[in-house]
């Protein structure tokens, strides 16, 4: 293949993921357009590997295959560094950047064994502790943020500590978000902590394991708002470092205005993760408030 024809190639890989993300991750594609052109391929790129690694077990009509579709991406980040040629545009794409700006393999694979893990998890299996959730919100959503960062060339100790807690904070929010749907493919149970789910009477033995309900509306909802607490620490802070972050990190941190606008949505409907407000819109509020909301925190220099 000539260069005319990598370059090509290259092009449309890298348009195929700007598609990915507008169409399955439509807040962090408006995110991404605030970013200094210089960032954005490397951007769409890793957003779009998340994509594709988010979907994989929801996509797929048997959880088997939905975990080998995470196992090949296991294999092609090693391809990937091994300068092999993988015929796949989001690998392509991901190929291009790796290199061009020195993204670590480590936090690639640490994300894609996040989500092997988590579809590992068996039926009654249902994390202790809310720590274990925010660990796979950090392996998942922050090592994203670290990444982008790193592509950018932005060397920030403030700014990793941040992209760390804003993260954990819209890991935590969007697992929340997703509650109804994983209940409706029975996965609930993951991502409510038994810690909780016992202190608001939610856990309950079934058929030799653990079980939760879903049909207590009041102890979920409290179950829920300790979540969103957490996350909202998170994301305080993360503000709170505002002063010691670089100006050119700012705009790899906008995924903070996202997880407040959910937060938000949650309050507004007493974090009731059923309430059908939370699908309208982006996040629950219509998409022109959204973009507001996100330029306004952007020309401002804020996250």
């Amino acid at each position: 293949m000539n260069g005319a024809s990598t370059s090509s190639s290259i092009r449309a890989a890298l348009s195929y993921c700007v598609q990915q993300v507008r169409s399955y991750d439509y807040h962090h594609y408006l995110c991404l357009l605030e970013l200094p052109s210089n960032m954005r391929k490397a951007a769409f790129a890793l957003r779009a590997f998340n994509v594709e690694t988010a979907r994989a077990m929801d996509v797929a009509s048997d959880p088997r295959i939905g975990l080998m579709r995470l196992l090949w991406w296991q294999e092609a980040i090693d391809k990937i560094y091994a300068h092999k040629v993988i015929e796949h545009p989001t690998a392509q794409a991901l190929s291009s950047v790796v290199f061009d700006h020195k993204i670590s393999k480590s936090w690639l694979k640490r994300s894609v064994e996040a989500r092997i893990n988590d579809a590992r998890r068996e039926a009654d299996e249902i994390p202790e502790k809310i720590e274990e959730l925010e660990r796979y919100a950090e392996d998942t959503v922050s090592t994203l943020i670290y990444m982008t960062l790193q592509a950018g060339g932005i060397r920030s100790t403030a700014a990793d500590h941040a992209a760390s807690h804003i993260g954990k904070a819209s890991g935590l929010l969007l697992l929340l978000k997703s509650l109804p749907y994983h209940a409706s493919r029975n996965r609930q149970i993951s991502y409510i902590p038994a810690e909780l789910a016992s202190k608001h009477g939610l856990l309950v033995e079934q058929g030799g394991g653990k079980q939760i309900r879903m049909d207590s509306s009041e102890g979920l909802t409290e179950a829920v708002f300790e979540m969103a607490s957490v996350a909202n620490v998170h994301l305080q802070k993360a503000r709170e470092l505002a002063r010691t972050v670089p100006a050119e990190a700012v705009p790899v941190l906008l995924p903070a205005v996202p997880a407040q606008v959910l937060l938000d949505s949650l309050r507004r409907v007493q974090f009731d993760v059923f309430d059908p407000r939370l699908t309208k819109g982006i996040l629950g509020i219509s998409p022109i408030w959204f973009q507001l909301k996100l330029k306004w925190h952007a020309l401002r220099r804020k996250y």
